[in-house]
């Protein structure tokens, strides 16, 4: 077999769309846009109660296996959508983005329309959908995440926010839940806020930003932390806010927040929140995949 011929078996094993790569002076050149199925760009909201998590799990009521299953009623031999992060049991969004390869050329608002109808009654709705280049990929080519946590402090029991915030009954302190957060921003070994089941290769993450602002609410107090970073290690949001709780209500110092950050071991790690008060808010790619071209 000649060395050109071997380089086109190669190229057609690896071009999974069965699409010939241009060759030329002994190089491989696949061209940009190779596959043949549209690829489209979901955004996603929901509320997280009725979900084992984002992820399909066999036999389990997943978010992405709504969606899916939503997708089969337009089309049945879809491959699957690909999300931009892997929510927890009972976590919302309100800007988890996903992506899907169809055979169908679809207007983007009669997707998003004909998927919603078939979503019903699960409580996830596509608030946009947009036609996208083939490289585009929902979770390795974005740039950042951003989280929302909600926690309200008062005594009385939330009712109209039942299940979508965290309550505690006392009050916090935001001043120290913003020096107790400022110890986490940067690059750093995040062992102690990271589950014992995270399957990440390295803890290391750069936390970009957390914020925490407090706003009026009947009767008490809502604190709201905003979370970014490229990425997040499994649980790691929910470790941030409920070992902030601890410095917020007087418990724990800021200079205990950089002792357990250095200790990077999880037994050091404060109270982990519960997922309902966390939302998945937005996702950022090099260019937004929702907007409009007018």
């Amino acid at each position: 077999m000649s060395f050109r011929l071997l380089l086109r078996v190669i190229a057609l094993i690896l071009d999974k769309h069965g699409n010939v790569p241009f060759i030329a002076l002994g190089k491989v050149i696949f061209p940009r846009y190779r596959n043949a199925m549209p690829r489209y760009a979901l955004k996603i909201e929901y509320h997280g109660k009725p979900f084992v998590g984002w992820q399909r799990q066999v036999g389990l009521h997943s978010v992405q296996g709504a969606i899916e299953d939503a997708l089969r009623k337009l089309e049945n031999n879809h491959e699957g959508i690909q999300g931009a992060g892997r929510t927890d049991a009972g976590v919302h969004a309100y800007g988890q983005v996903a992506h899907v390869d169809l055979e169908k050329d679809w207007e983007a608002f009669r997707l998003s329309e004909a998927l919603n109808y078939h979503l019903k009654p699960d409580p996830v709705a596509i608030v946009d959908a947009s036609r996208v280049d083939d490289d585009f990929h929902a979770r390795f080519t974005a740039l950042e995440r951003k989280y929302i946590f909600r926690l309200v402090a008062r005594r009385a029991p939330v009712t109209h926010d039942a299940g979508i915030v965290w309550q505690v009954r006392h009050d916090l302190d935001v001043t120290a839940l913003q020096e107790g957060a400022n110890r986490l921003l940067g690059r750093h070994d995040f062992t102690t806020f990271r589950s014992t089941i995270c399957q990440a290769n390295s803890p290391v993450r750069t936390l970009d930003e957390l914020t925490v602002t407090e706003h009026p609410y009947p009767d008490g107090t809502e604190y709201r932390f905003f979370v970014r970073a490229r990425s997040f290690l499994h649980n790691q949001v929910r470790s941030f806010v409920g070992t902030l709780e601890r410095v917020g209500a007087g418990s724990w110092s800021p200079d205990d927040v950089s002792d357990a950050l250095n200790a990077q071991d999880r037994a050091a790690c404060g109270p982990v929140c519960p997922p309902h008060g966390l939302y998945l808010a937005d996702v950022t790619y090099p260019s937004d995949p929702f907007k409009k071209e007018f």
